[in-house]
């Protein structure tokens, strides 16, 4: 599959479900953000497309148009699709592992905690950049969809707690914003857990999603009972069940192929390919 630039992106609707919950707001996010990649089997006449952004691809069309070498780029992702991609998915890399997921919607209206002594929760601004981009290690996936701290700080879709040193202790953002929903994800500092601002950032994010006039959604693994119990306590109930899969690796051939592609791709000044951070699914604390 060939990068394809902003000017060229074909109407993503009529490739994915819009106004979806959950990942499904993934290519509205990109198309009006300008954050992640889209990519196609051609350029003029596509078959089959893809989305992808922050180590979530979304993939509709023909598998038939798609190789496996098409796909090796999309290593160590979190890929949403159709059961017929199933088997060129399964031949471009060496594994291939279901994931059943769960997407909730924010339906019940609850009371927004008060924070502890000395911790104030807030919206981000862009005067925040340096606080986020100080977070605790291996936090980098909470603005990994907005291209970074500095995007994050300044969209305007982001709440954290900070302590009286200006210091982040959680944050909670919209993590795909899409047209009718927003999906959430949330990380707090490990020092600073099970101190309820998880939940105090989410239900200050939840009612800044809905003053913008769309609905907080929530994504999660199902077997991630902290994330499911923070979920429903901040109103949060569930909308549906579906399985994705993460990718492992693919063939040495198939990643030389890749660069090989690239390659070309930057003497015909294609936007280049990105790389596919490594990163949890969105998992809150």
């Amino acid at each position: 599959m060939i990068p394809l630039p902003r000017h060229r992106l074909p109407a993503l609707a009529d490739w994915f479900i819009a106004g979806a919950p959950g990942t499904a707001a993934l290519p509205e996010h990109v198309r009006t953000h300008g954050t992640g990649q889209c990519w196609a089997d051609d350029a003029d006449a596509p078959r089959a497309l893809a989305v992808s952004c922050a180590g979530h691809v979304l993939l509709g069309g023909d598998p038939r148009a798609v190789s496996p070498d098409g796909l090796a780029r999309f290593t160590a992702s979190h890929v949403v699709a159709s059961a017929r991609f199933l088997p060129v998915l399964g031949a471009a890399f060496d594994r291939l592992v279901p994931d059943e997921r769960m997407v909730y919607v924010h339906r019940e209206p609850v009371a927004t905690p008060r924070p502890p002594r000395g911790v104030r929760v807030r919206r981000v601004t862009g005067d925040d950049a340096l606080a986020l981009a100080a977070l605790w290690p291996d936090s980098d996936w909470i603005h990994a969809s907005w291209g970074g701290p500095a995007a994050l700080a300044a969209s305007g879709h982001a709440v954290a707690a900070f302590d009286r040193g200006g210091r982040v202790l959680a944050v909670a953002c919209s993590y795909f914003a899409g047209d009718a929903y927003e999906d959430v994800a949330v990380a707090t500092a490990p020092e600073h857990r099970r101190r309820g601002l998880a939940h105090a950032c989410v239900a200050a994010l939840t009612a800044d999603v809905s003053a913008r006039g769309r609905t907080a959604s929530w994504s999660c693994a199902r077997d991630n009972r902290p994330s499911r119990l923070l979920a429903w306590t901040a109103g949060f109930r569930l909308h549906r069940e579906y399985t994705h899969y993460v990718t492992g690796s693919a063939p040495r051939d198939v990643g030389a192929a890749v660069r090989a592609e690239a390659r070309e791709s930057a003497v015909q000044g294609s936007v280049p390919p990105q790389a596919t951070p490594r990163m949890p699914t969105k998992t809150p604390a």
